[in-house]
């Protein structure tokens, strides 16, 4: 049997990706069979801003054996319901696009086409009602999910706001307790085997020299080995996805904690507000063809809630993703293989995603070309059902000005394209099983920005319209009850995570 085991794993950069590519490595994988070496240099700061998730980031923390309440008194983490988007449609609208799923359904039939039947009869109650997440949050109340399927409790879905900095600290702490060894020091050269062009070791500012087999790439949107060394190519979305600058400020936590993002579009972009325990992060992302700088920098500062902590910092990117996100040797995780901005709160979970396929596609020295080939089929395929979704809320606005006209207008991909003529005949959506966002959320957006259906599915007929009235008024009845029964968000934070630090 060829069986030549991976014997050193170098991970390049810190920050989120790094760390976490760390740890999830460091929790399978012995440390007395493979070595785990980070490099990372404290003159070269991260990022730093990605500070909202989505719920698959509990399951990355159940399989390293971590606890939520220790990770969120380290992390000074808040509960996230979903996210609440103002001006998306028109100024002055807004909707909520919740995790979990809408409603209850009593035969296997989508839930919205019974209360799309219901509304052509009359019926007035909104389809945000028909969510716990949504009437959770509206009065920032907070309980976990269960797996009951007969409890309204297992409705729910959530994430974590979280400080991106203290994560990485914690998962520092977490890898370094598993065995990893972190060497500071900047990489001033990268020395490619001659055989085969594999990277055969990177070169410190130190003049040390370091030798691995498996090299990840956590270096941010520099690629220094995955682009640097290996020149992989970049494919570039910024015709789907304009938006090219971010412009960064945390500022003094005001009043409770909303356990929801808020995403509030503006006259060339949007802008983030994170709640955390000791503060509350924001961003502006804006298409620097429509906005200037200054007039970026004076739209974030004049919506902040509270103080601002430190001056703005601007992050120029450029939307898209490595041709390649495994190459040779090296596996690029993070901003080293492509960024979409944090519309949907998908940066951490591109690099969960990453990490989680990188384990089951784990090479030995051979480095398999098939499984490589996997690997970067899985993933870009994680990239393109994401980018669609993205777009679908540019595309899909109301707006007058100048950048939202251009994204009513603009091409959009094809498989987009089939999707929303799909929906806007029935209803109808058909979600790919390996598709991160799953019919709910397609449907919250869809209906929050105004894209209504011709019909329903006829299938909803199968029902009287009292027996779908009945039902819709006993799910919302029952969202109603969980609700008032929960404690308020910032109740549940104080009695089980609240963080030394808030």
């Amino acid at each position: 049997m060829n069986n030549k085991k991976i014997r050193r794993i170098i991970i390049v950069g810190g920050g989120t990706a790094g760390w976490m590519t760390a740890a999830g490595l460091a929790a399978v994988l012995p440390a007395d069979d493979c070595e785990i070496t980070l490099i990372e240099s404290e003159q070269i700061g991260t990022v730093g801003v990605g500070e909202a998730t989505i719920p698959p980031l509990q399951l990355f923390n159940h399989n390293l054996g971590v606890t939520e309440a220790e990770f969120m008194k380290k992390t000074g983490a808040t509960f996230k319901l979903g996210i609440e988007f103002h001006n998306w449609k028109q100024k002055g609208e807004h909707y909520f696009h919740p995790f979990g799923q809408y409603g209850r359904s009593p035969d296997g039939v989508p839930f919205h086409h019974y209360w799309m039947r219901a509304r052509e009869n009359g019926y007035s109650i909104d389809l945000g009602d028909f969510a716990l997440c949504e009437t959770m949050a509206k009065h920032k109340k907070f309980a976990p999910n269960n797996t009951d399927p007969k409890s309204v409790l297992s409705t729910i879905g959530y994430a974590y706001h979280l400080d991106a900095g203290l994560y990485a600290k914690f998962l520092r702490e977490y890898a370094e307790g598993k065995g990893v060894t972190r060497i500071e020091g900047k990489i001033v050269d990268v020395k490619l085997k001659d055989s085969n062009g594999f990277i055969d070791s990177v070169q410190l500012d130190s003049s040390a020299v370091i030798e691995g087999d498996l090299f990840v790439d956590c270096s941010g949107f520099r690629g220094l080995l995955i682009e640097g060394a290996l020149k992989t190519g970049y494919e570039d979305w910024s015709h789907y996805l304009p938006c090219d600058r971010a412009i960064a400020v945390p500022s003094e936590s005001v009043g409770s904690t909303r356990p929801y993002t808020m995403s509030t579009a503006h006259a060339a972009g949007w802008q983030w507000r994170i709640p955390l325990q000791h503060r509350t992060g924001n961003g502006h992302i804006f298409c620097s063809k429509y906005m200037s700088e200054d007039e970026a920098t004076s739209t974030l500062l004049d919506n902040l809630e509270g103080k601002p902590l430190g001056e703005p910092r601007l992050l120029p990117f450029k939307t898209g993703r490595r041709k390649k996100f495994w190459n040779k040797n090296c596996v690029a995780v993070g901003l080293s293989a492509g960024f979409m901005e944090p519309l949907e709160s998908t940066s951490i979970h591109l690099i969960q995603q990453a990490i989680g396929q990188l384990i089951q596609l784990f090479p030995g020295e051979e480095f398999n070309e098939a499984e490589i080939e996997e690997f970067n089929a899985i993933t870009g395929r994680d990239y393109d059902l994401i980018r669609d979704f993205l777009i679908m809320h540019y595309h899909v606005n109301e707006r007058n000005e100048d950048f939202w006209q251009m994204c009513q207008k603009m091409d959009i991909p094809e498989s987009l394209k089939h999707r929303l003529e799909i929906f806007k005949n029935r209803g109808r959506l058909f979600i790919e099983s390996d598709n991160l966002f799953k019919i709910d959320s397609w449907l919250a957006v869809l209906h929050g920005q105004g894209v209504r259906p011709s019909s329903y599915d006829p299938v909803a007929n199968r029902r009287t319209s009292s027996d779908i009235t009945n039902n819709l008024e006993s799910v919302r009845n029952s969202f109603s009850k969980a609700t008032k029964a929960m404690p308020t968000h910032d109740q549940f934070i104080a009695q089980h995570c609240k963080s030394n630090f808030s």
